[in-house]
């Protein structure tokens, strides 16, 4: 399924968040959006999925506006993992993502055996179905946003979209979780993420969006328009980047070094 987003602009009162916003995402494509606190990422990921009603502009979904889509409807196309989110009540992890099928279940109905099943099986795919029967105020913080992660996946929705997922993850786990998220956009997904760490987009994005003062100032490769001096305006500091051999030398992978550091043990300056 296709994003289509033209002319997003959006403000609190008087506040300008967004604006002149443009851009697309494709089946295929994981989309990485940068920008430094505030520039409206967290903003523009409710706006796509409705939560906010645009002040501007238009989002499409495979050629359909939004507003002309119902909310079951948009949640069976779209899926949503929120940067954090305090549970109210202590729902079990596995409650919690079969909450994510309530679309396909019907209100008010039983998820059964088949529902479960799926449920369980994608936990287990993220390591943490032996945290099934534990309450979500029980577990951590990186925990519990692999619970939301595994809702909106089993929700079976063609488009993702994901608010700084990896956020509480420990390095492992991030890592786990954005090659699943690679994967799915490999297998047709549209997926649109945010980070603050570059490397990521350089190691998992197809496409780059930076946003700051409230405009998308780049939209393209990971590898062509993520440079240092973009960096440096995104997030107020120098870096270097530097081209590494991959683990198996098939690649070379692009890290990112703060302070303008220089290269060392023979790595080239990218």
């Amino acid at each position: 399924m296709h994003i289509n987003v033209h002319g997003l602009s959006f403000s609190y009162g008087t506040r300008r968040v967004l604006h002149d916003v443009s851009f697309s995402a494709a089946p295929g494509e994981l989309v990485s959006v940068l920008g430094p606190n505030g520039a409206g990422k967290s903003t523009m990921f409710r706006c796509i999925m409705g939560f906010l009603k645009a002040g501007e502009g238009q989002i499409l979904i495979d050629g359909a506006d939004i507003n002309s889509i119902g909310r079951r409807a948009l949640a069976e196309r779209m899926a949503y993992v929120p940067q954090t989110a305090t549970p109210v009540f202590n729902h079990t992890v596995l409650e919690t993502v079969l909450m994510g099928l309530s679309g396909h279940i019907g209100f008010g109905r039983a998820p059964k055996a088949a529902h479960a099943a799926a449920a369980l099986e994608t936990l287990d795919n993220l390591g943490i179905a032996h945290l099934k029967d534990r309450g979500c105020m029980e577990i951590s913080g990186g925990e519990r946003q692999l619970a939301f992660l595994a809702r909106a996946l089993v929700q079976n929705a063609r488009i993702l979209i994901m608010d700084e997922p990896t956020a509480n993850l420990d390095y492992g786990r991030q890592h786990s979780a954005l090659e699943r998220a690679r994967a799915l956009a490999a297998s047709g997904y549209t997926i649109v993420t945010s980070t603050h760490n570059p490397e990521h987009a350089f190691l998992y994005a197809t496409k780059v969006l930076a946003l700051y003062g409230s405009r998308i100032v780049a939209d393209g490769k990971p590898s062509e328009v993520l440079t240092e001096e973009l960096i440096e305006k995104l997030y107020g500091i120098g870096v270097r980047l530097h081209d590494v051999p991959s683990n198996d030398g098939s690649k070379t992978v692009r890290i990112c070094l703060p302070g303008g550091a220089t290269a060392y043990n023979g790595v080239r300056g990218a």
